[in-house]
């Protein structure tokens, strides 16, 4: 199968530069929002699967990726800044968002504060109830790579270690996908420091699911682990246009782990979008 033709640039913003994947193709727009620790190149699959008939749009968030990684500018509000300012660059008022964890909550800020520019909201596995909040007042460390030995002195040594902590085949690759050879050694493209002030800034989010009038999928795994049952029915509640589903899979990365299923899904999704 012919893959899709996927162009790769970088824009500066006011406030970052930003890396971003795109098919450049004139059709409806689909955004891509990767989840903590990730990049746009995690969403290839699904760039390929509906790249023929959608432009898609996959940017690397700040502090991911090749994107920049300032000090600050971590909350859901400035991170939905930076993709309305690229969207602004690329001339694009309409477009569909999809978010997978992280980027579901900055999906989710976009709809809420600038309607104007989403046709439908796609939430992927993330809780508007957030957990794990760090301290802006300890030293942040991410909680999560903060022991890990890096930079490895070995791409073996990094497979070894990355496959040992990760919790399936797709949690692995999903990581491989940011590991990055420098001269010190491989280390992983995202910022560490990143991720801690992204945890400082967590807040709940339900507050602002009134204000999402367009189109809204929600999507979580069958293990409930990233959105419990009573966050399930309260986002569904407190949205007054909302479609949900629930994986047969256990893997936070809805997207990734029964594509066939998600796509599925995904479909039924876009025909009630009226473009």
């Amino acid at each position: 199968m012919e893959r899709v033709k996927i162009y790769r640039n970088t824009v500066k913003l006011s406030n970052i530069e930003m890396f971003y994947l795109d098919t450049k193709i004139e059709a409806p727009v689909i955004v891509c929002l990767h989840g903590m620790y990730g990049r746009g190149e995690t969403w290839d699959g699904f760039i390929n699967h509906y790249g023929k008939e959608d432009r898609i749009i996959a940017p690397d968030q700040r502090g991911h990726g090749l994107s920049s990684k300032p000090e600050s500018g971590y909350t859901s509000e400035e991170m939905a800044a930076d993709i309305i300012e690229l969207l602004n660059y690329l001339k694009i008022d309409s477009a569909i968002v999809v978010g997978h964890s992280m980027g579901g909550c900055v999906a989710a800020h976009l709809a809420a504060l600038y309607p104007e520019y989403l046709k439908a909201v796609a939430i992927l596995d993330k809780s508007a109830e957030e957990t794990n909040k760090l301290s802006l007042d300890e030293e942040l460390r991410d909680p999560l790579t903060k022991d890990w030995p890096m930079p490895f002195m070995t791409l073996n040594e990094a497979r070894l270690f990355i496959k040992q902590v990760s919790e399936s085949d797709l949690e692995y690759e999903y990581f491989m996908k940011s590991l990055v050879e420098t001269q010190k050694g491989y280390e992983m493209k995202f910022s560490p420091k990143a991720i801690a002030l992204i945890h400082a800034h967590k807040n709940d989010w339900f507050n602002i699911l009134p204000k999402i009038k367009c189109l809204t999928m929600l999507v979580r795994s069958s293990s409930h682990e990233g959105v419990s049952d009573e966050a399930f029915r309260k986002m569904q509640s407190m949205l007054s246009n909302c479609i949900a589903f629930e994986m047969s899979h256990p893997d936070h990365n809805v997207h990734l782990a029964n594509k066939e299923e998600f796509y599925g899904y995904f479909d039924k999704f876009l025909i009630n979008i009226n473009w």
